[in-house]
């Protein structure tokens, strides 16, 4: 028998995230450890193995593909294919072929791993202090990609050349840096450069120890990282701290912070295990823990606030700033309030000129703006606030597959898009407020960018039924697609079910701050019956008055008023606590509001303006300077030990209603007597638990089902999030929460999209 008889060959086609993660080297030193023969290459769909060997060894081969495929890679598919065998006696990788369809996956961009820290940090080692040194185990991706498949002319990096030897470990599939396509070196790759207020560029023998004495001597200084730039100062000086605050017009928003490990961050908050896992993560996102009496930050970094947001260094050069200063960084996203992050040097400078003392630039261009990932562990599981650097591209699974491509155009407020083709989705990185024109320009580029990465071409467009939304008048402008319009509550619903591989039905309490009701009115309280394709209204908060629209999103005091006065059936008189900070003409003129009706003060089931409400009636925050802070200083505020509850009845004939009349009256009492409102936060936030447990069992068990979905941006608040799934778990109820998508608005295209999917593209 010849020796050919006796072998077998296979061609296998791996699908997944196996671009720019060192697949193809890895199956060559597996290839060449079993003695196959053959050839590796990317393709646009993944990758692409042909293999010649004995039967036993290509079996064995085949099996480790993926159980010990490299850290970064996800192989989702692996199809093996019978070819001829034609005795070839090498394994080689071949060049990429320039044509199909893409359809590989963009991995997201990467910590840097032990083995580049270790020579980042060798003074023998010709990368030392080289703050751009990666391999194909860590560092950009996805912020430098602008086409697929994943080589390097399709990269930010096409402008550098690489020399002898960084080409020399490129073409080496023993080295770690096989085909690593930012793969640079101080002699061929970006530098950085420091630059004054103006952008000048400034002499500097080592521009990164430079910024470092300026940080230590209390400047501000705009730094460009992975995905845009961050504005920074040390955490410690109250002086540059409240001087960065000034300058950004950030009233009270906490900072983030970096520090150098794990070890620092213990000593700033209470990590829990979790905690841990998530800020070590590679995706290394901003992590919200309580933090510490003794924490060693200026006051101006989190005022009135129970919790630090912390990260670890996930560049080399934040690993070198953090080394050279010593210190704990405030590293805070470089833009003005309410704009998006600037991420190209001009834009820096012209943006942050009037904030920074100095500018640390480099020369390597960010393709795609993204911010930091901010997320808290709650009940040992992660609750994701912004999905974004780290996460993305990485795809989420349709439980109901797309038959034609879908576009979800999201929200307005905290926005993200998602494409979607057969059973697959790709959210995309937090883009944020609509209503700035920056912004809305980088959600369109955003949404290109995912087309031509993923090659979807949408058929289908799924829309907010608010018409007023941005993201919704972009549908509305769209050519030649089948619109779907998606009720903004059933979108949080399904997403929350489509993220747990689910179709419902299910029970969802939804809460938020407003979304447009499919009957017109503002909801945001909402006990809704549904799948990915239907829902009904079930159950909801007791609707009041919402006096000058929008005027009472940025004041809460507001909606104190309204509830006050649906209460009390009756004009209010001005609280207590509210003296001296509202004028008592106007409070007058907003009960008149309030007691009325019309367009200047819509009806809304809100459960964020309730929390505002009651946040305003404890004098916490009677006015805001960003989306969320009375919530979020409610929450902060309370008494972690008591354990009290207002009444918050629940009635109703064909619907249900969370009456919040009687905590209001009995929180007013409370507060007029002299309570603490620390106390009242609590015994509120008790109620709202109990309240939302109770109907959910009373809803559940009218329509028969066992699952409930708590979503909605409400349900960022950690307090109210766990005692209400505690509660409805004691009862026997089955709960789902997002886990990998925010709660809040960040995760409605993906909602949208399940539901188009869902619906088999139905209008």
């Amino acid at each position: 028998m010849s020796v050919v008889a006796t072998r077998r060959r296979v061609r296998a086609r791996v699908e997944g995230t196996v671009q720019g993660v060192g697949f193809r080297p890895f199956v060559f030193r597996l290839a060449t450890e079993l003695r196959l023969s053959g050839h590796v290459f990317n393709d646009s769909r993944g990758v692409v193995v042909e293999a010649e060997a004995e039967p036993a060894s290509l079996t064995r081969f085949l099996e480790r593909l993926e159980a010990e495929a490299p850290p970064l890679a996800h192989v989702e598919r692996v199809q093996v294919d019978e070819l001829p065998v034609i005795g070839e006696r090498s394994f080689e990788i071949l060049a990429s072929p320039g044509h199909g369809e893409p359809r590989a996956l963009v991995s997201p961009d990467s910590a840097t791993c032990d083995d580049c820290l270790r020579e980042l940090f060798d003074p023998a080692d010709r990368r030392h202090r080289y703050p751009f040194v990666n391999c194909t185990n860590c560092g950009p991706r996805f912020t430098i990609v602008r086409g697929v498949p994943y080589d390097r002319p399709l990269t930010t990096m096409a402008g550098f050349q690489m020399c002898a030897a960084c080409q020399a470990e490129y073409e080496n599939p023993l080295d770690r840096r096989f085909h690593a396509q930012p793969n640079a070196c101080p002699e061929c790759g970006p530098a950085v450069r420091l630059a004054d207020a103006g952008g000048r560029r400034l002499a500097a023998a080592d521009p990164l120890r430079e910024v470092a004495d300026a940080l230590l001597e209390s400047a501000v200084v705009a730094v460009k990282g992975i995905g845009g730039f961050h504005l920074a100062c040390r955490a410690g000086d109250e002086r540059a701290v409240a001087a960065l605050r000034a300058r950004k017009h950030r009233e009270d928003k906490p900072f983030a912070l970096m520090v150098a490990d794990v070890a620092a961050a213990r000593e700033l908050v209470e990590l829990s295990a979790a905690d841990e896992a998530l800020l070590s993560s590679r995706e290394r996102p901003i992590v919200l823990s309580p933090r510490r009496a003794d924490a060693a930050v200026a006051a101006a970094v989190a005022p009135r606030s129970r919790e630090l947001g912390v990260m670890l260094p996930y560049s080399p050069l934040h690993h070198l700033l953090l080394a050279d200063t010593g210190a704990t960084l405030v590293m805070t996203s470089g833009n003005a309030s309410d704009e998006p992050i600037a991420y190209t040097d001009g834009d820096a400078v012209a943006r942050l000129g009037g904030i920074a003392d100095l500018f640390l630039l480099h020369d390597r261009p960010i393709e795609t703006r993204t911010d930091d990932s901010v997320v808290r562990s709650v009940a040992r599981r992660p609750l994701m606030l912004r999905r974004s650097r780290g996460y993305v591209p990485a795809d989420l699974p349709l439980p109901v597959a797309a038959e034609r491509p879908v576009l979800a155009c999201g929200a307005e407020l905290k926005n993200t898009f998602c494409v979607a083709k057969g059973a697959r989705a790709w959210v995309g990185h937090h883009v944020g407020d609509l209503r700035n024109f920056e912004t809305l320009s980088s959600f369109g580029e955003g949404i290109e960018h995912f087309k031509r990465l993923f090659a979807v071409e949408p058929q289908v467009v799924a829309h907010d039924m608010h018409p007023e939304y941005l993201s919704t008048k972009y549908a509305f402008e769209l050519d030649d697609v089948q619109l779907v319009e998606v009720q903004h509550h059933h979108a949080h619903l399904a997403a929350c079910l489509a993220e747990h591989g689910e179709t419902g039905p299910a029970l969802g309490a939804i809460y938020d701050g407003t979304g447009y009701g499919s009957d017109g009115t503002v909801w945001g309280g909402e006990l809704l019956l549904g799948d990915l394709a239907e829902f009904s209204r079930v159950g909801h908060l007791f609707p009041v008055r919402m006096p000058g629209g929008e005027a009472a999103v940025r004041q809460p005091w507001r909606m104190a008023c309204a509830w006050l006065a649906e209460t009390l059936h009756a004009r209010p008189e001005l609280p207590a606590m509210l003296k001296g900070v509202v004028r008592r003409d106007i409070w007058e003129q907003v009960g008149a509001l309030a007691c009325g009706s019309g367009l200047a003060a819509p009806s809304t089931t809100s459960a964020g303006r309730l929390f505002d409400a009651v946040a305003a009636l404890c004098g916490i925050c009677p006015e805001v300077n960003y989306e969320g802070q009375a919530a979020i200083e409610l929450e902060a505020a309370a008494d972690p030990d008591e354990d009290g509850a207002y009444p918050l009845p629940v009635g109703g004939d064909e619907a249900l209603v969370l009456d919040a009349r009687a905590a209001i009256l009995a929180l007013s009492e409370d507060l007029s007597r002299g309570v603490d409102p620390a106390i009242v936060s609590a015994r509120f936030h008790n109620a709202m638990a109990a309240g939302t447990a109770r109907a959910c069992e009373l809803a559940a068990e009218q329509a028969g089902v066992r699952t409930v979905v708590l979503s909605g941006g409400v349900f960022q608040n950690r307090r109210l999030l766990e005692s209400t799934t505690q509660r409805l778990t004691d009862l026997g109820l089955r709960v789902l929460t997002p886990e990998r998508l925010p709660p809040n608005d960040g995760g409605i295209s993906y909602g949208q999209a399940a539901v188009a999917a869902a619906r088999g593209a139905r209008p």
